[in-house]
């Protein structure tokens, strides 16, 4: 099977291709990523001489070199998006243009290329705050950021597209994501190094704002499952059920890392910021059969452990040193 995977140098897209070549030796992978500040192609460094994987620099907002590119796959894994939300508050235009047309492009060359399948990555935040209860694939959309009405839209334009086309796409909406190679401006990376270094760590607010988390290997299962035995024009959402605030998940990265509470300063809370999210899966467990195997203890043991070892991998994302790989490896080919 040739697979597509759009975003593929980032933190969700980069775990996917490494467990894609793990799990299957008749898989041939093309990794198609613009390489922007959170793109990293020194996250798949391992596995760039293996001859079932070949990276393609482009941008889904292209829609000719998206079109060059999908043509001949037999399944699109669309990981490509603009997703830090606060980044979406104070620059709009780039989840526009990429969550919103990258969509765009990917369908109607999947379409143009009768491409079996389509599977497109989203977020529980598509929901918008959930106080009480649970968002299951039913939910209203109730956006609340630039980033997460992006994906909505992106969302919207799937769905249309397998009713009038018939198109053959699949929709995910997960919870948090955490685990290695995530760039280091999302809570867990950003807090884990700060710890480790030594430095305070910015809660915003009170820190009681509550996130569903799944570990990437599980995410990265869920995924796989979808593919092979989701219904086409279907939604799934992907979640684990455990919930808790902000400063829970502080705390325990603190622990980890032998701080105290004098590491935590309170920062002005964000604007629009969700009080909480939480999704209901039981249709992926019971269409799809999938459950996650990693609790959020061991996985977080397993993140931390992973950021001390690799305290170079994250000097290069702050001082963009990690760019340099792309021209060693390709340009100066």
């Amino acid at each position: 099977m040739k697979i597509l995977l759009t975003g593929g140098a980032g933190f969700m897209g980069s775990n996917m291709i490494h467990y894609l070549l793990r799990e299957y030796k008749d898989v041939e992978i093309v990794n198609f990523d613009d390489l922007t500040y959170a793109g990293n192609l020194t996250n798949l460094s391992d596995i760039q001489d293996d001859p079932r994987y070949r990276f393609v620099k482009g941008n889904v907002a292209d829609s000719k070199a998206v079109d060059a590119v999908v043509k001949g796959v037999d399944l699109v894994i669309n990981y490509a998006a603009e997703t830090h939300v606060d980044r979406s508050i104070l620059e709009p235009k780039a989840f526009i243009d990429t969550n919103i047309y990258g969509a765009y492009n990917l369908l109607e060359a999947v379409r143009k290329h009768k491409i079996p399948k389509m599977v497109q990555i989203s977020t529980d935040e598509v929901y918008g705050a959930v106080m009480e209860g649970e968002s299951d694939e039913e939910s209203k959309f109730e956006p609340r950021s630039p980033y997460s009405a992006s994906k909505a839209a992106a969302d919207h334009l799937c769905s249309s597209y397998a009713v009038t086309y018939d198109m053959p796409v699949i929709i995910t909406h997960s919870c948090n994501f955490y685990g290695p190679y995530q760039f280091p401006e999302k809570l867990i990376p950003l807090f884990t190094m700060n710890l480790l270094e030594g430095k305070t760590v910015p809660v915003y607010g009170d820190g009681q704002q509550i996130r569903e988390w799944i570990f990437t290997e599980d995410h990265c299962r869920a995924i796989d499952a979808i593919a092979q035995k989701g219904r086409l024009g279907e939604t799934y959402n992907i979640g684990t059920g455990f919930r808790v605030p902000n400063m829970d998940v502080t705390r325990k990265l603190m622990e980890l890392t032998g701080r105290g509470e004098d590491a935590i300063e309170y920062v002005k809370d964000r604007p629009g910021h969700d009080r909480r999210y939480a999704i209901n899966s039981n249709k992926l467990r019971t269409e799809v059969g999938w459950e996650p195997k990693i609790s959020f203890e061991d996985g977080l043991a397993q993140t931390v452990e992973w950021y001390r070892s690799n305290h170079q991998w994250v000097d290069a994302c702050r001082t963009g040193s990690y760019k340099d790989y792309y021209k060693q490896q390709y340009v100066d080919r």
